[in-house]
């Protein structure tokens, strides 16, 4: 199963347009989670409380643990999230918080260290920026997680920058975004040998 973590608020996101272009090239159904649209919140003390005696009884069925189960299954996550303030849309901070479950995407070896448990072998993050892009605190932040944390091997940044400046073509460089995107997929697919 392919997960789409979209953290685009916007309709007419072009964050949103260039994961869904990615998520067509990839060529396989996903399951999409919409972060405007859920009911996400920060973890209060009432709710961080159940969570840590839920995990110390190794009962994972509450539905607070959705989100993370759903993460640790996928085979291949795709996370799009445009480029806010040097980071990226709080939703998706709220997002891995709710996530990162001890148990589920991580654990922690004899020495203390996380150690992931999640099954995919690739992470993409797909951002937009007003201007120019600077990875520092949203996808150096996820590549960290994504290695150290969840156990997810790969990740890639696919970004596309300086849409709102003035002598730069927004939808040029969307559309060619796109079109880098394709032809690095279709030229690391392996070729089928004719018989």
């Amino acid at each position: 199963m392919f997960l789409y973590v979209n953290a685009c608020v916007r309709g007419d996101s072009r964050t949103d347009r260039v994961a869904r272009a990615l998520l067509s090239l990839l060529g396989s159904e996903y399951e999409e989670v919409k972060l405007s649209e859920e009911k996400l919140e920060p973890l209060s003390e009432d709710r961080l409380n159940l969570r840590t005696a839920l995990i110390e009884q190794g009962d994972y069925s509450h539905p607070m643990f959705d989100y993370a189960r759903q993460f640790q299954q996928a085979d291949m996550i795709v996370i799009s999230a445009p480029f806010w303030d040097l980071s990226f849309p709080a939703i998706l901070k709220v997002y891995l918080e709710n996530i990162y479950v001890t148990g589920l995407v991580s654990e922690y070896d004899e020495q203390g260290m996380p150690r992931g448990l999640c099954r995919a072998k690739k992470l993409y993050y797909v951002t937009t920026a007003g201007g120019p892009y600077m990875p520092d605190y949203s996808y150096d932040y996820l590549r960290a997680l994504a290695a150290v944390c969840f156990g997810i091997p790969e990740t890639e940044l696919i970004k596309v920058e300086m849409l709102d400046v003035e002598g730069f073509d927004a939808e040029e460089l969307v559309r060619h975004a796109i079109e880098s995107a394709t032809a690095e997929l279709t030229s690391a697919r392996p070729h089928s040998s004719q018989r």
